[in-house]
């Protein structure tokens, strides 16, 4: 990845967990290309599976490395916030993680899950964007610093 959000070629991987490909489009539909002026291009990494999150996310590879990621509280069989709480605990340098919850409610299970940033249900591309921009920003500074 380059760091510099103004680099025509910087690009942050962004994983995105769901078992509904029609939840992981609404994602990246949302999203865009670019969530804000100041952060990198996106380029998705999807996954439907939560062992495919952990193949990915546990990749020695640094062209593969995931930079932020996106899950899905509302996938099953295995739930993003049961996920998020794993990979917080497992994963060394574990990447910042945005939680899709059903209900604005379901803050305290997110809070639980460890997750970064929480949007709910249905997707508000604003908010997704913005919150996803915030977590890009804080890995930029992370991984420079």
């Amino acid at each position: 990845m380059v760091v510099s959000g103004t680099d025509t070629g910087a690009r942050m991987r962004v994983l995105v967990y769901s078992d509904k490909a029609d939840t992981r489009e609404q994602v990246r539909l949302a999203i865009g290309r670019r969530p804000a002026a100041d952060v990198p291009k996106v380029e998705f990494v999807e996954c439907a599976t939560a062992p495919g999150v952990l193949r990915k996310l546990e990749s020695k590879d640094p062209a593969e490395r995931i930079d932020v990621a996106v899950f899905d509280g509302e996938a099953a069989p295995t739930g993003g916030m049961g996920l998020c709480r794993q990979i917080k605990d497992e994963i060394f340098r574990c990447p910042p993680v945005l939680l899709l919850v059903g209900r604005r409610d379901d803050g305290w299970l997110a809070t639980w899950s460890q997750a970064d940033q929480v949007v709910s249900h249905p997707i508000d591309p604003v908010a997704l964007a913005e919150s996803l921009a915030e977590l890009m920003r804080q890995r930029t500074a992370a991984l420079s610093g």
